[in-house]
């Protein structure tokens, strides 16, 4: 989606307004004077948005899995901000994707969430580049603060790690251009719960597809108690505060010096990131215990399941 404030543009980016925190920062921003370009996945998501929001509120479709729809996009942002430049690229590309144990896993199901979460995302920061020179505005990434910590298979972590290493790469390469990087960790919040129901299909799908030995060696009962484990950790460490996300891209955005990493959310500030600087032999103890263990399990001692 991009936004205009004092004369200049920001651009918050993609497919990130259907829902969720996309389309509350777009809002946000909107009341607050900025002249807000949405990238919506869909032309229906659009015209929501636009309902609700003033007229200087525009929105463009994109699909972050296809480059021509990048490139159009790419188009009607560069005619909207005329010779300004772009002041500001906030992404949060939240693809479906796939969180089970690895062996349950194809390619395709890291190509579902990589293509989106992390090529989409660089794809289109490289060919707006130009533009936030031009204008020496900001890129804002939204990273879950899952992704520092990989604590279950799928291309969900790898996408995130990923996308920090861009931002930090970025950061300091356009330093030199006037640009600004920002990162902002954020932790699960309430609007985000409502994804569990779709993870939990997949969840349904990947177990129906397993060839029989795999689904021997992991057992019914781990199916079920697996299950039980992601609903658990969502609830337990979902915040209900969404604006803590909402202030730090604006920050992010209008700060005369911006941080260089955000974190919103508790389970951003102690949780996720004491696991991540916590010696491996503890952090792997205390996500073992989250998760049940297989049927086939060599370890030495039973599975705990705990809530956290």
């Amino acid at each position: 989606m991009s936004t205009w404030r004092y004369g200049q543009f920001a651009e918050v980016s993609p497919e990130c307004c259907d829902t969720g925190l996309g389309n509350i920062l777009a809002k946000w921003l909107d009341k607050r004077g900025f002249c807000v370009i949405a990238a919506c996945a869909t032309e229906k998501a659009g015209q929501e948005l636009q309902s609700c929001s003033s007229l200087s509120l525009k929105t463009v479709n994109l699909n972050l899995e296809d480059s021509n729809s990048i490139a159009r996009a790419v188009v009607f942002v560069t005619e909207e901000t005329a010779d300004k430049g772009l002041f500001g690229l906030v992404s949060n590309a939240e693809g479906t994707a796939p969180v089970a144990p690895t062996d349950w896993l194809r390619i395709e199901d890291f190509h579902s969430v990589l293509d989106v979460n992390l090529l989409g995302l660089i794809e289109i920061t490289l060919k707006l580049l130009p533009l936030l020179k031009k204008a020496e505005g900001r890129v804002v990434n939204l990273i879950n603060a899952k992704g520092l910590m990989a604590s279950v298979g799928g291309g969900y972590s790898l996408s995130k790690w990923g996308m920090e290493a861009f931002s930090d790469t970025l950061r300091i390469e356009m330093q030199h251009f006037g640009v600004k990087v920002s990162i902002v960790e954020h932790g699960f919040f309430k609007a985000g719960v409502v994804n569990s129901d779709i993870n939990e299909k997949y969840l349904f799908r990947l177990w129906n597809r397993l060839a029989p030995e795999i689904r021997n060696s992991y057992g019914e009962k781990y199916f079920v108690e697996y299950i039980k484990a992601q609903r658990s950790s969502m609830k337990r460490l979902c915040d209900y505060d969404i604006s803590n996300v909402i202030k730090c891209m604006e920050h992010a955005l209008i700060a005369k010096y911006p941080r260089t990493r955000y974190r919103a959310g508790w389970d951003a500030k102690f949780f996720w990131l004491f696991l991540s600087f916590a010696p491996s032999c503890l952090s792997d103890m205390l996500l073992r215990m989250m998760f049940p263990a297989p049927a086939d399990s060599r370890r030495p001692v039973p599975g705990v399941l705990i809530n956290v």
